[in-house]
């Protein structure tokens, strides 16, 4: 018989797949998986379930997707439970506070970043594009505010010098799984003593959306390669090429100086795509013309020359 805590989660997207897995391979007992519902996508636009609701049916457990976690009938059903804790990731809908007060010992999150810096929806991809040397996990006892409650475990993660968010949210995922592990056991053991956050130095990371990921070439090229970085996979830095979308999924800021006016294309080798910025020179390693797939720049260099003097915007 295990001898953890009772536990529910709730979680919705990639992220929050190996705290799930984790967890089932604790001491804790998982009484509940809650996700998000099914979602149309696609062009066919048929439902596809979000990837907590599919590793939890793997795995053998029952799967609620309320629509508003403030109905209810769904705060009768988790009463019902009588969890010890909920355990909360990436979940997509904000707590209210009767749901907060519902399990004995309260309810924890894991963020992706080192509270108080980068609260909210996005703290990858903003701390990649404010070119953090290093972010990490933070475990805390969730209140009504976002991401303000006290702090129970922290873990550190470099931010390496080619990291983009795919490959950052990879690393952190699996450091949130066993940062969480450590914060229950601890909590069992009674050894862990909430820290209330400081007021300073708090950030926020918003929502990203579509129109974000235009690429501003008058900012210096060491900017806009973190740019780019951060907004891959979502929502991919853009930038036009003769009125059509050409998305850039991974450049390299060079050390050479450039008097044209930023977004021109710059003199390289004929299997090069060089870009003037504000300050400095863009390589452009991997992109993606609309309707096309994506490809390394000689692959795309040799079905679309780029002659020096061509504008990008």
């Amino acid at each position: 018989m295990k001898k953890g805590f009772k536990v529910v989660f709730m979680g919705t997207p990639d992220f929050a797949v190996p705290t799930l897995t984790a967890l089932h391979h604790s001491s804790n007992e998982l009484l509940q998986v809650v996700t998000r519902p099914d979602r149309p996508r696609g062009r066919g636009r048929k439902p596809v379930a979000p990837p907590v609701k599919s590793a939890a049916l793997g795995l053998g457990y029952d799967v609620r997707q309320p629509e508003s976690v403030k109905s209810e009938d769904f705060s009768r059903h988790l009463r019902k439970l009588a969890a010890d804790l909920f355990v909360i990731v990436a979940f997509g809908q904000i707590m209210p506070q009767h749901i907060l007060e519902i399990p004995r010992r309260g309810c924890v999150n894991v963020h992706a970043s080192l509270l108080p810096r980068y609260r909210g929806p996005a703290p990858i991809q903003w701390a990649i594009l404010n070119r953090e040397k290093e972010t990490g996990i933070t475990t805390m006892f969730m209140d009504a505010g976002l991401d303000t409650g006290d702090i129970l475990l922290q873990a550190t993660e470099p931010i390496l010098a080619q990291d983009t968010s795919e490959t950052l949210h990879r690393r952190l995922a699996d450091l949130g799984a066993r940062t969480l592990i450590s914060t229950l056991a601890k909590l069992q053991a009674g050894t862990l003593k909430p820290l209330p956050q400081p007021n300073e130095p708090a950030s926020y990371a918003p929502l990203l959306k579509k129109e974000d990921g235009r690429i501003d070439w008058k900012r210096p090229a060491v900017e806009i390669d973190a740019f780019i970085r951060a907004m891959n996979p979502w929502p991919g830095a853009f930038t036009h090429l003769g009125g059509r979308r050409l998305k850039i999924f991974m450049a390299r800021a060079l050390d050479a100086p450039s008097d044209m006016p930023p977004g021109t294309v710059a003199p390289g080798f004929p299997d090069e795509l060089r870009v003037a910025t504000g300050s400095g020179v863009l390589a452009i390693l991997e992109v993606q013309a609309a309707s096309c797939r994506r490809l390394p720049i000689d692959a795309f260099l040799r079905g679309c020359q780029l002659s020096p003097g061509v504008m990008l915007a």
